[in-house]
């Protein structure tokens, strides 16, 4: 009764995933083409395409990873390999799994508070970035705590054993073995950024912006907010929903798209860490 029990949640959650993303196919595919995808907007957002947001919403996804995930790797290490289990240890992992609680909506008023008007940034795509690089920080911390956790302790004293510093373990035994896993929490901060609209609506995103950014202190179109301003303002709501369900059809192909990247990305690793053992 029990494996029937879970094998019926599970079917569940499937469905619901493909009724979900039947429905956005379905009302977004009569929308998508090349001109939809390689257009600015026109006419107040109600015709045209969606370029100039494609392309912000690819600068926000790799200005927040560049922050976060070489800062929230070493975190990693730190806690995982130097830090040992102390007081400060257990305080860090608190404060990590708070910081994760806090809505998105808390990080964007920080990020304005913060980056656009204390550093002066503006709405900028730096702005962005870094709010929204903070809002991924815990998870890619505890990803990475994790995955170094799960390499089996004999990796470690092997190689202290061979005359091996602790930097040298961690950095070409311990890492290469992890880095597989770290990757997932990759993909999942991935798809976190690029749905966001909290953070980027106090930090960058332009209502109207029908060109494409010079600079990372220019404001720019995001897929995430565009969705939101087409669907829910205007005169002509029933005239911009189709462009509405394309751009949502739009975001969800773009990130799995992205995380099969990153799924191939750990495939390799997968097999460069298998060939080498």
């Amino acid at each position: 009764m029990a494996f029937i029990l879970f094998r019926g949640l599970s079917l569940l959650v499937v469905g619901l995933l493909f009724w979900i993303l039947g429905f956005i196919v379905y009302n977004g595919i009569q929308v998508i083409s090349w001109e939809f995808l390689t257009a600015a907007p026109t006419d107040g957002m109600t015709s045209g395409g969606i370029f100039p947001a494609i392309v912000g919403t690819l600068c926000l996804i790799a200005g927040s990873i560049v922050f976060a995930f070489p800062v929230g790797l070493m975190s990693g290490i730190y806690i995982s390999e130097y830090a040992g289990n102390g007081r400060i240890v257990e305080f860090i992992r608190i404060m990590t799994n708070n910081l994760g609680g806090i809505p998105s909506i808390v990080f964007g008023l920080f990020g304005m508070t913060l980056f656009v008007n204390t550093f002066g940034f503006g709405d900028s795509i730096i702005a962005g970035s870094l709010t929204l690089g903070l809002l991924i920080l815990p998870l890619i911390i505890r990803t990475a705590e994790e995955a170094l956790k799960a390499v089996p302790s004999s990796y470690r004293t092997g190689s202290l054993a061979l005359g091996a510093s602790k930097l040298q373990t961690v950095a070409r035994v311990v890492l290469p073995v992890a880095f597989p896993n770290i990757v997932t929490g990759l993909i999942l901060a991935i798809g976190r950024v690029s749905g966001e609209t909290a953070p980027v609506l106090f930090t960058v995103a332009a209502y109207f912006l029908p060109k494409l950014p010079t600079g990372i202190f220019d404001q720019v179109m995001v897929l995430p907010y565009h969705l939101y301003v087409i669907a829910t303002s205007g005169t002509d709501l029933e005239a911009s929903r189709p462009i509405a369900y394309g751009t949502a059809l739009t975001l969800v192909v773009m990130v799995f798209f992205i995380n099969l990247l990153a799924a191939a990305l750990r495939r390799y690793f997968d097999k460069k860490m298998n060939a080498g053992n």
